[in-house]
Formats: structure tokens, sequence, C-alpha cells
């Protein structure tokens, strides 16, 4: 993360591992060409000796990659020891060069110096001769044979590649139990793992911080370097750290008694030592190829290929209609031919039926649960705003009550008014200073499940919706709020949203917080003696029944009874949002233990939602996305993070940039009270990932790194307009945009250079505001402090849910939240039972004091912030008319400014007022 406080970085410092790596390698270069271009005259012992000290900060991390390799440093170290000025330079280009482009992985000439490429000799053979088009990965080797051996075991591997290999790999051997694991977590080729039993565990390498990691999870000494049995468990961290990797174990011991042993789940296949090595080959091929294959993708190309006759209804199937029209030839020029003849209606020839798949869909989505941890997925090719209303029309039933946040997407909202359940709206903690909400605390869901209790309701709870992670980046430990939850009502249904999270899967630091990984960790849990003595202890001090009355409760870490808690998880993702899928590309992923009760169910909210036409290749796109993340996601989201936490640095340290603007930090998004770790940045100096790690693991709430709040109103800028001037004139985009702040994301498409182009746009505009300061004199500097005083200062309340008119409550009398928003949303439908009052009107502020009352017959949702600040039958209160007579935004969905606010006329309500007071309804605190 930042820079170590050491001159020279430890190679533990591996949160930005892959950028670290090629940055040292430039580093070199620069100091090779510099001392090579100096080699006309003059003094160049302190240019080489410079040489020397980039190349010795380099090495260490150099063991762990295949390449450049022992060959090539050795004679990269010959020619810098010889004087060799340019021949080092020219080495290290190359070197360098092929790092940064990755031909390495496809030319075999990369591989060899120049005296290789003068002699018969071939350092990487390959069946193709000089290159080769075939996908290249490496495999980790952990063997306890000595270093010395390593060079020919090297030459042993390459020589089991064939002609037919649908892969090349590269091995890299390691000889410890901490280089085994520095080598899973800095490199990111890696598609396997290959141990070899008896190895020792000490790493002769400077690790501090992974030793105390590793020596918090395993009762070995770091200071024990015998050589010991330590392959199962080095399997099980392995399994843990990367799951998507394959692990082969060759040991002595008898196959039954490996095979017994719990730590083996992980394994894909035990050998015993004396093997055919060709055997392991031919395995770690076939796991790559297992993850490789696309099933539907594939035959999707195939039909494509085939001279097919189509009297369907789908005219641009085959693209005739397309390149041989006389005036939309240039949509075929344009797409090309490949899209048209890829399309089509039928199911048939290998294309499968989205709605009842049996065939290459079906294949692609039990690969899609193996990749993301779930017992099942549904592909939607429709959003994930559809997957969404799947998941509650598929588990919801008229009458049932979800706790809900009051701030979770409209398609939650939508989706128990079709169901026809009852929201309970729990409030997000509310950030004013920046006009958005942060995330529900787990206090919150536990008081509302606890008060439905009280009243006698618990009975009719049936889930918990919440979004993991919110949109501006605020990441929930799911495994803390379902424990909580099932301590209380042990058969809830989970419903995260993590649309923006689907990514999170395939990195070591967000897994634990998905919801997959959460459940994982409580499947594991449960089945532990010692979680049930856990449990027995808190019986004990709190009763069998959990008394609601009891204050206690709202603080206590509460866990569940495990032989009675029901894991019921069920995740959407956009995975268009975070992977390389077309638009509307979405998932759901299933991890309910009672799904086969419901399953007839969820079929028919798949077939009341999801089309009938579904395109093509967005099912295709899916199948693709999954395979580019099992093989190379935990690569891209770690260069993912790199690059927000860049754009975090350069811009909160730029001498002029950070006059006018900021990225938040962890500590002003995420208030301390959340932060049980005391973490308040991720660029403070003397960061480690060792702090960022114990903050996803402690926090109740952690700040995703990739989602960044650039402050805009010091600049004097909202953040609709600073949007719209991004996009205008400099051709960058975004989407997400608050009163005085705009959301930047890094994802798996971002490179550098668009980290460069949005810095360099930052100083242009910073520029620009200083001159027009400076020439508009103080008249124009009052006028611009005013106006930034207005965007950061005079900022709105947030106002909270109030609650459902009394017509919409089951107990009129009861004190807790839910309402039936189904009724109130289709008495909408009845234009003469309802009434529009301007907002500005002083009908308001009367009703507002003396009534009858204000109930919503919309959704109204302003963007931004983009949360429904009425719904269909809440009582309006002062706060909320305040809050969006304030509004200067254009954009608010389910109001006509026109014709004022839509309401349920009184006389649909039957005379009745709301009476309870909920304590949820108080008015939003101001957090600066």
């Amino acid at each position: 993360m930042s820079k170590a406080t050491t001159s020279v970085p430890r190679i533990d410092h591996f949160f930005s591992a892959v950028a670290a790596r090629l940055d040292r390698w430039r580093d070199l270069n620069r100091a090779a060409q510099t001392w090579a271009a100096s080699q006309a005259g003059g003094d160049t012992a302190g240019l080489q000796a410079a040489c020397a000290d980039a190349l010795a900060e380099l090495l260490p991390m150099e063991d762990f990659q295949a390449y450049p390799g022992a060959r090539l440093l050795n004679a990269i170290k010959d020619r810098l020891a010889g004087g060799d000025a340019l021949g080092t330079a020219r080495l290290v280009q190359r070197v360098s060069s092929a790092l940064m482009s990755r031909s390495y992985r496809s030319d075999a000439g990369e591989w060899e110096t120049e005296d290789d490429a003068a002699s018969a000799e071939r350092v990487m053979p390959t069946a193709l001769g000089e290159t080769t088009a075939k996908p290249y990965f490496e495999v980790l080797f952990v063997t306890p044979t000595p270093p010395s051996r390593w060079p020919m075991q090297v030459q042993q591997v390459r020589k089991l590649r064939r002609a037919q290999d649908e892969f090349v790999y590269e091995p890299v051997f390691v000889g410890t139990f901490e280089d085994a694991a520095l080598g899973v977590i800095l490199n990111t080729n890696l598609e396997a793992v290959v141990i070899y039993d008896g190895f020792p565990y000490a790493s002769a390498h400077d690790v501090p911080l992974l030793k105390s990691v590793l020596a918090s999870k395993l009762s070995v000494g770091a200071d024990d370097r015998a050589p010991k049995d330590y392959g199962l468990k080095l399997a099980e961290i392995v399994k843990r750290y990367r799951p998507e990797l394959d692990i082969y174990l060759l040991s002595d011991k008898k196959p039954d008694a490996i095979i017994s042993d719990p730590a083996a789940v992980g394994l894909r296949r035990v050998f015993y030592e004396v093997e055919e090595p060709l055997e392991l080959h031919l395995s770690i091929l076939a796991g790559v190829a297992e993850r490789y294959e696309t099933p539907f993708f594939n035959n999707l190309k195939k039909y494509a290929q085939k001279p097919v006759g189509t009297f369907h209804a789908l005219p641009v199937a085959r693209g005739k209609s397309i390149f041989k029209s006389n005036w939309i030839r240039d949509m075929g020029e344009f797409y090309g031919a490949n899209l048209f003849l890829a399309e089509s209606s039928a199911t048939t020839g290998g294309l499968d039926s989205l709605l009842e798949p049996t065939g290459n869909i079906k294949k692609a989505q039990d690969a899609a649960a193996r990749a993301f941890g779930a017992d099942r997925v549904f592909f939607v090719t429709n959003g994930t705003s559809t997957s969404n209303k799947m998941v509650h029309q598929a588990l919801l039933t008229p009458g049932d009550i979800v706790i809900a946040d009051r701030n979770c997407h409209k398609s939650h909202h939508y989706g128990m008014v079709l169901a026809g359940a009852q929201p309970y709206y729990v409030e997000a903690f509310p950030m004013v200073a920046y006009s958005m909400y942060g995330a529900v605390p787990v206090r919150a869901v536990k008081k509302a499940l606890l008060d439905l209790k009280a009243a006698g309701r618990l009975d009719k709870v049936k889930m918990v919706t919440l979004t993991n992670c919110t949109f501006d980046g605020h990441v929930y430990d799911t495994r803390r709020v379902m424990e909580e939850c099932l301590a209380i009502k042990p058969d809830l249904v989970f419903l995260w949203d993590e649309a923006w999270f689907g990514f999170a899967r395939f990195s070591p630091l967000y897994r634990p917080r998905t919801a997959m990984g959460a459940r994982a960790a409580l499947k594991e849990a449960f089945a532990d003696p010692a979680y049930l003595e856990r449990y027995l202890a808190q019986e004990k001090q709190f009763g069998k029944n959990l008394d609601p009355k009891d204050k206690r409760l709202l603080e206590a870490r509460l866990i569940p009874d495990p032989r009675k808690a029901k894991l019921r998880v069920y995740q959407t993702n956009s995975t268009h949002k975070s992977m390389s899928a077309l638009r509307q590309g979405s998932m759901v992923l299933v991890g309910d233990e009672d799904y086969l009760l419901h399953e007839q169910a969820f079929k028919e909210a798949v077939f009341t939602h999801a089309s009938t036409s579904p395109n093509q290749q967005l099912i295709a796109s899916l199948d693709i996305a999954r395979r580019q993340m099992e093989l190379e996601g935990y690569e891209l989201v770690m260069q993912a993070i790199t690059l927000a936490i860049e754009i975090r640095r350069a811009v909160n340290t730029h001498p002029l940039v950070s006059k006018y603007f900021k990225v938040l930090t962890v500590e002003e998004m995420v208030p301390a009270e959340f932060r049980q770790s005391g973490l308040k940045s991720y660029i403070e100096d003397g960061i480690t990932w060792l702090d960022a790690a114990r903050a996803f693991r402690e926090d109740e709430f952690i700040l995703d790194p990739t989602r960044l709040t650039l402050v805009c109103g010091t600049a004097g800028y909202d953040g609709t307009q600073f949007k719209n001037l991004l996009a205008a004139e400099y051709e960058i985009q975004l989407n997400k945009t608050s009163r005085n702040s705009v959301l930047l994301q890094t994802n798996i498409n971002n490179t550098r250079s668009d980290v460069a182009n949005l810095l360099k746009v930052l100083v242009e505009i910073s520029k620009e505001i200083e001159e027009r300061l400076k020439s508009g004199g103080e008249a124009a500097q009052k006028a611009f402090a005013a106006r930034v005083k207005s965007l950061i200062e005079d900022v709105p309340d947030l106002p909270n849910f109030s609650c459902f008119h009394d017509r919409f409550r089951d107990q009129p009398k009861g004190t807790t939240l839910e309402g039936d928003m189904r009724t109130a949303f289709y008495m909408a439908y009845d234009e003469e039972g309802c009434e529009h009052v301007r907002l500005m009107s002083p009908e308001i502020d009367k009703r507002l004091k003396s009534g009858p009352p204000l109930v919503s017959a919309h959704f109204v949702i302003p963007y931004p912030p983009g949360f429904p600040i009425m719904v269909p039958g809440q009582l309006i209160k002062a706060d909320t008319i305040e809050f969006m007579r304030k509004l200067d935004v254009k954009e608010i969905h389910g109001y006509d400014a026109t014709r004022g606010l839509k309401l349920i006329s009184p006389a649909k309500l039957g005379g009745k007022a709301a009476k309870a007071k909920p304590a949820a309804a108080k008015p939003a605190r101001r957090r600066k």
C-alpha cells in the first residue's frame, strides 16, 4: 500500500505486488540505460553501483516468478559485474519490455540470452517453434530438494510438453512453507501448486509481516526449520487464499491416510511420489482446461460456423438482411459477421434454453457455481434488477415481512410490491456532509428483529436484504450480520445485493465479506464442536429464548445455535458492472440448504421475469466472464486495487490538485464506531497490507478501496456539473454523483494510462480555477467562496423513513414499522382516488401542521442521492418536505414538478391517521 518505512521495500509489502515488480524493472532499466549512455567518458563507477543496487532490490521478488528465470538473471549479473554497460542495458531492456508486453508468454526467444540464440540450445523448447498462441501459465512446485537441483528439474518439466497440449506452463520452484505462501501471493500467473512433502517451514527471505500472519494461523514456530510433512497444512492455506488454484500432493504416505484428513478436501489429486511425471503433467493441463472450458460460448462459436437455414422469427440471424441491404450495410460493417452468425432464437444445436437449461447453459451455470462458491447459479440477461425481483418473488408470499435497507436499489422495493411482502425499513448511518448514506449497522437490524419479536410478529419475518457493497463502497461484515440475525431467528433468508461486488470473490482480501464467502465460513464454523460450546456459554448468559426486552442483546455479539440455524443465502451480482460481461449480464447465486423445497417457486419466478428471447451474446459473455475471473481474476482485482490506491495518493498529495479536490479517506467515509481496527486511510505513512487486512477482518464496515469519492464542491462544482464537465470536455465517464462529490471506481478494465489521464485533467481544471480567481480579483474570489460554502456547508439534513400510514399497517396500534406497500402502490392506479399538491404550496405546510395527512402514492427517488425518500403508503413528514425543497437536482423519479406530489386522497385512507411514533423515525443525525 504505502511505501515501506525502510529504504528498501520488503517483498511482503505485496498489496501492489505486480505493479511494484514492474516499477522495479523500470528503475533497473533506467539505471542501466543511464550507465550505458555515459560510456563515452568520465567515471562510471557510481552509475554501475546504482545499477547494481537497483538489481539487488528486485532480485528477491524474482525468486517467485518463472520469467526471466535464473539463466537470464545470471546473465545480467555477469554483465554487470564485468562492467559491460551496453550488454547489461540491452539485456535489461529486453527483459523489461517482455514483462511489460507479456511477450514472454508466447515468444520462446524472450527466454534466451544472445549467447543462447547464437547456439543450437533452446532454453524454452515448445512444440510450435519460435512462437506459440497457446495460453500460458505457471505452476508452483514446493519441494524439499536442494536449490542446486532445481534447474535440472525445470528442464525435466519442460521436456514433458507435447504438440497436442492445449496450454504451455513454466515451473517455479520453492523449498519452504513460507516461500510457497509468498509464491501464491506474489505470482499472479499461477494456476496450480504441486506439493512434495518433506520441506522445511521458514523462509530465508526477510518477511516479518508474512511470518506474523502465518504464525497466527499455524501451530508452528517461525524459527522451526526442520523438514516436516507440512503438505496438507500448506494445501489448506493455499485453498483459503486462492481457492481457484488446483493443488496436487505428492507423498509417500498411504493414500487413505491422506484422504481421510479434513485438510485434503482442497486437493485435486494425490500422487504417490514415484508416479509417472507425465500423469502429473496431464493432470495439471486437465485442471486448467476445466476452468478454461466455456460450454455455451464454445458451442455458440461452433453454431456460427454451421450452414444454418433460418425460418424462425429473427431476421438478423445469419446477417443476410443486413449485409445485402442497400441502407444498413454499415451496421454489419461496424459489428462484423460473427455477431449475426451467432444469433438465433432456437434452443437446439447446442444453444440450450435459458428458461429450462439442460445442456450447455446448464453446464456454464454449474461452472459459475464452482467459481463463485455457490451451490447453483442462474444466468440473467436483463440485469440485476430482474435478479432481485426473481429472488423476492420466489421466496416471499403476501404478508411476509422483509427487513430492508431503505436505501436499497429500487428493484427490491418493486420486488416486495410484486410479492406482496411488507418492508420493515432500517436506516443506514447518514453522511449528511456529502448528501449520501452509508450502510445499516447490525445493531439496527437486530433491534428491528427484537422489536418484532416483542410484538409477536417475528414469525412473519422471512428475509433480510442488504446491499453489499453500497454504491459508495461500504462493505458489510456479512458473517457477523448473518450470525447475529440467525441467533434471533434461525431460519431467516438473506438476500445480499452484490451488484457492484461480484469481482470480490477473486480477492482474498474481499472474499470473506461476500455473501458466499461468509456462508462458507459459517458452514465450517457450525460443524466445529467449539462453536457449539461458545453457543452454550451464551445460552447460560442470555437464556435459551432471547428476551427482546433484555437491553444487553443489542450490545452483545450474538451467535446462533449451530444445531438449529439454517444457511439460506442468496447473492445477486451485476456481472457486467465488475467483470467482462456485456451490459445487463447478471447472476443469481444460491447457497440455500432448503432450496429444493422452493425449487418450483424459483422456476416460476424465472418464468415470470426472464425473457423468452434472451440474447445469445449476453449468455456467452457471462460464460466468458466466469472463465476470465477463475483464471486471472486474482491479478485483475489486485491491479484494480493498486490503481485506486495510486489515485488516492496522487490526488490527495498533489500540491495544486489537493487545493480543490480530495478523495475521501476511510476515516471520512466510515465513522469511528464502526472501525474497530482504527484504520483511517489506505495511504497513510507506515500503513501496510497487514493493517488493511486487520480492518477487513475486524471492522463492522470497511471501505472498498476501488470506490473513490472525489469531493468537487471545494472546486465550486456540484456533482452533476463536474460529471458533465468531465464527459463533455475531457471524455472521462462516471455515473454516480452527490451534491458535492462524484464517485470514481477502478475496475479490471482500467490501466495506469487511465490514472495518468485523470490526474492530468484534474491538474488542468485546477490551473483553470487558479487563473480565473487570479484574473477575476476579489469579486471572483468572493463568489467562488460563496459557491463552495453553499455546496460544502449549506447542505440539507437527510430524511429518515417515517412510517406507513395506519391504513397500510396490519396493527395500527403497534409500534413496529412494517407496512402493506403493495395496496398503497395499486391505489395510485386510481387517479380519482389520488390528488396532486405542489411542493411549494402553502397547503403542504398547513397539512403537515393540522392535517389531513400527506401520504405518498408513488416512489419518489431523486438522483442524486438515488434512494427513495418516499414510498407508496408512507406518511410524509416535515423533514422529507424540507429535503425536497432544498434539492437542486433535475432528475426526480416519481415526481412531476408541474403537477406536484402525487398523494393518496384522505377519502381513500378512511379518515385514519398514523399514530405510531417508532424510534426509527427520528430525524437523521448530521455526520460531518
